[in-house]
């Protein structure tokens, strides 16, 4: 967006997960201009938000009244609303002091609670943009009804987001509802050249690649299951599982118990270039998740010219065409994905075919440049 002629400055309520020599150099650039609410230590937080609350009263008592409603008076619901209120105070003190205009969020959890917040205190526009899925299935412990109807508009990432945003709240103006698809570096994300004669060769063991945390959500344990039912028909094949998360151990015992130790492999979590180089190199990108927004691990698979197989849950149908340029079953449904792994190990020729077209698609409807021009046109006709 700044390429483009936008002015932005970024807040972040926590600094980042790791030292910033451990960042890539981009990120570790906009670390060092970035305003971290909360990297001061809790004494000072609360020192400057009492200083806030002194020297704008007015603020403070907004702000107090619009956190009490959120929590509609009820004790615990009430003490969670005042501390993101306080976080609140600070970003607004900062927008006020940067004087920057206009408050944008890109996630519908608890920093757009904030980012709701600072916008009844300091009376500063604001907007959302909404990813799900988890704000979706907790519409009311997000208070998101309340952050659609605050918003200036709500930028969504799909059509299944888009319904999701008209179902909590129907009575919102269409009008303030902007798509707004994401995209992949169609130009970095180049698939690997194919030999015809490999192409054709089916004796190689297939490789299968998975990203994505290790949680419940990502429907690892229904992989594991089809994994098994594709070693009992004989297939040869390689599953490497990158990501790590509250679920490791237990994946590792199911992988024990059904047998496919010398076949899965658990590389954890990886920087994103290494992690692409291994999902560039498969012959499959699986993913078997029961609850996603839509997911840039499929894009980047998909630019990278390698068929997937994944759900038909939320967003996913809208990048996937069953048949078309990949392979869709139903969730939580070992068997299916059985099926749909088997028939690409049989034939390499499909799985080609598959790739060729996911990239034709990432590259006319996901590629982040255009999708980019396409967002920065809206937010000039949005915020001029």
């Amino acid at each position: 967006m700044r390429e483009r002629g936008m002015v932005i400055e970024v807040a972040s309520i926590n600094p980042p997960d790791r030292p910033r020599e451990d960042l890539p150099p981009a990120e570790a650039e906009e670390a060092t201009r970035t305003f971290y609410v909360k990297s001061d230590g809790l004494v000072t937080v609360a020192f400057q938000v009492f200083a806030i609350a002194f020297s704008h009263p007015v603020v403070a008592f907004r702000g107090l009244l619009a956190a009490l409603r959120l929590g509609e008076w009820n004790l615990k619901s009430c003490t969670f609303a005042i501390f993101y209120l306080a976080e609140a105070l600070l970003v607004g003190r900062w927008m006020r002091n940067r004087s920057l205009s206009h408050l944008h969020v890109h996630f519908g959890g608890p920093v757009a609670t904030v980012g709701m917040l600072t916008a009844a205190s300091w009376k500063i526009p604001w907007s959302l943009t909404l990813h799900g899925p988890d704000e979706f299935f907790d519409q009311d412990a997000f208070y998101l009804r309340q952050k659609i109807e605050s918003a200036s508009f709500v930028i969504c990432i799909s059509d299944y987001c888009r319904s999701q945003v008209l179902r909590i709240a129907p009575r919102i103006d269409e009008s303030r509802l902007q798509a707004g698809r994401l995209g992949v570096d169609c130009v970095a994300l180049r698939p690997r050249e194919f030999d015809l004669g490999d192409v054709a060769n089916e004796q190689s063991p297939l490789r299968l690649v998975c990203t994505g945390r290790l949680v419940a959500a990502k429907g690892h344990r229904i992989l594991m299951e089809a994994l098994a039912l594709l070693a009992a028909q004989g297939v040869r094949y390689s599953c490497t599982l990158i990501g790590d998360g509250p679920e490791r151990g237990s994946l590792e015992a199911l992988s024990s118990q059904l047998g496919l130790n010398k076949s899965v492999v658990f590389l954890g979590a990886m920087a994103h270039q290494p992690a692409l180089s291994e999902v560039s190199r498969a012959d499959v990108f699986v993913l078997a998740s029961f609850a996603e927004g839509l997911p840039v691990a499929l894009m980047e698979a998909m630019a990278l010219g390698v068929p997937c197989v994944s759900t038909t849950i939320a967003a996913i149908p809208e990048l996937i065409e069953h048949n078309g340029n990949g392979l869709l079953v139903p969730p939580a449904n070992p068997e299916a994905l059985f099926r749909a792994l088997l028939l690409l190990a049989n034939d390499s020729r499909l799985r080609h075919q598959l790739g060729q077209k996911a990239r034709k698609t990432v590259e006319a409807q996901y590629n982040l440049a255009r999708n980019l021009d396409s967002l920065a046109t809206m937010w000039m006709q949005r915020l001029l």
